[in-house]
């Protein structure tokens, strides 16, 4: 172990992953900090750039971009009200109010320092929960496949914040999406319609750059120009954090806790675990009456939540190719194209780079204190930066990005239908991460079934007779009827009758 920990280090302490990581460290928390651009768009539109990069520094770049575009979204959140994430908006109200109270420096460092703890907790589960699941996973054949990545896809419906019903809808138009093209059992042409790019299928970068990075540049073009921050001096923004963790250590422990257990989730990721550990974090407060008026203890618990799921959503990412979120679903791509394909043997087969993983994710997470403090110090300048500036950069990002895929012009198509696509989904409340998880991981659960069939002679009942598979398929059911059972209660739960009026007089 110790050589391979020796050879990890040595992996991440060349020149190019260090200068890599710096440079992504900076971009993560300028397009964080930035009102409506989110960690997702930050991390797919850097996809382009690990082409030229060695395997290390490619991931390197996603560790470093993810984890502090996560945290920046707390700027704008704390300053405009505006958080810069969906992560960030569960607590954006009660961080503004704190600013509106003189607090912005301890809104801020709670913010940074939180963030920080939690990222390293997230990554310690990584490096203890992935190797003992890595050898149970040694045993799956393709029946426990199918069903863990079927699970994955339910479970994406299940934590979506919109209707399970449109979740499932987006889901399934993800998979209709995985369809296209020749690379299927069969070697037969889906959905072509005679177009020759379409044989090859459509990539899953393409896409993710499409929904994410075009659909928000068209929605921001439809909304308002948010207000311009007021300049201000910040203080000591470390200042007093030290004696939060001591008074709120159990708020942040809980916090890591759920974050982890959320990032392990497929489909889960940060937004939720900043939701459920917020609310929770007001559920059990001594002085809920507090929340909402500028409360620090909900921004320490979601905080630590947040950057704990963002490590943590590697877990099933490494272990099964299964995204965590669809953050760790960018990072699967880049993975499979440096030659490190995700599975339990990436374990044994390349275990100098594992830990070279879960050495960048701590570095991250340590280097975001100090440059999170200056992105802090800054963000009157950055977030002074129009929109109309931003917008047009990003949009020839996304165009350059596209068409150095596949060098040709088919890329840049791709990723304007998937904007619009994208676009017209959120409009209408359908969640695009469910659409992205079908395309990542459609063409995984057709070859898991296919190839089941295939070992059964066309028998379904090996999917349910192996012990893991009969639990993993009851679940993987039951995740998927229970928005159907919650709908039939509802249908069918007596109304309480409405109290009789008093008749006038």
């Amino acid at each position: 172990m110790l050589d391979t920990l020796i050879q990890a280090f040595n992996l991440i302490t060349t020149w190019e992953v260090i200068i890599a990581m710096l440079a992504a460290s900076v971009y993560g928390l300028v397009i964080g900090s930035l009102p409506g651009l989110s960690a997702t768009m930050a991390t797919a539109l850097l996809v382009p750039v690990t082409f030229y990069l060695s395997p290390i520094a490619a991931i390197a770049t996603i560790v470093a971009a993810s984890s502090m575009a996560i945290f920046s979204g707390d700027i704008p959140g704390a300053l405009l009200r505006i958080p810069g994430t969906p992560a960030s908006a569960a607590y954006a109200d009660e961080a503004y109010a704190m600013t509106r109270k003189g607090e912005a420096e301890l809104a801020l460092g709670a913010g940074v320092w939180f963030s920080a703890v939690g990222g390293i907790a997230g990554t310690l589960s990584l490096m203890i929960l992935a190797p003992p699941l890595a050898e149970i996973a040694l045993s799956f054949s393709t029946f426990e496949y199918f069903w863990l990545a079927l699970l994955g896809l339910m479970c994406a419906t299940l934590v979506a914040r919109s209707s399970p019903v449109k979740a499932i809808a987006s889901m399934f138009i993800g998979l209709l999406v995985a369809c296209i093209g020749i690379e299927n059992p069969g070697g037969v042409p889906r959905f072509t319609f005679g177009v020759t790019n379409l044989l090859g299928g459509i990539e899953p970068i393409p896409a993710l750059v499409g929904v994410f990075a075009v659909a928000q540049v068209m929605r921001a073009m439809l909304t308002p120009e948010p207000p311009p921050i007021p300049r201000r001096k910040f203080g000591s923004i470390l200042a007093g954090q030290w004696t939060l963790t001591k008074k709120y250590n159990s708020q942040m422990t809980r916090g890591n806790i759920v974050g982890i257990i959320i990032g392990v989730l497929p489909g889960a990721g940060a937004d939720m675990a900043a939701w459920v550990s917020y609310a929770m974090s007001k559920r059990f407060s001594k002085e809920p009456e507090k929340f909402g008026t500028g409360h620090v203890e909900g921004l320490v618990e979601a905080g630590a939540s947040n950057n704990a799921s963002v490590a943590s959503g590697w877990v099933p990412s490494l272990l099964f190719g299964i995204p965590g979120d669809t953050i760790a679903a960018i990072a699967i791509g880049v993975l499979y194209m440096k030659g490190l394909n995700p599975g339990p043997t990436l374990f044994t087969e390349k275990a100098s780079s594992m830990y070279a993983i879960y050495l960048m994710f701590i570095i991250a997470n340590i280097l975001m204190i100090p440059l999170g403090i200056v992105m802090i110090r800054l963000a009157s300048h950055v977030l002074r930066a129009p929109r109309s500036t931003v917008m047009p950069v990003i949009m020839l990002c996304c165009a350059v990005g596209s068409f150095a895929i596949g060098n040709n012009l088919f890329g840049v198509v791709t990723v304007a239908a998937f904007g619009v696509i994208g676009y017209v989904m959120e409009a209408n409340g359908y969640p695009v991460a469910a659409m992205v998880l079908g395309i990542v991981m459609g063409t995984m659960v057709e070859q898991a079934f296919v190839t089941s069939l295939i070992k059964s002679d066309g028998s379904i009942l090996p999917f349910f007779e192996r012990p893991i598979a009969a639990i993993l398929a009851a679940m993987a059911i039951g995740a998927f009827i229970w928005p159907v059972l919650v709908w039939l209660w509802r249908r069918l739960k007596p109304r309480t009758a409405a109290p009789a009026s008093t008749p006038s007089r």
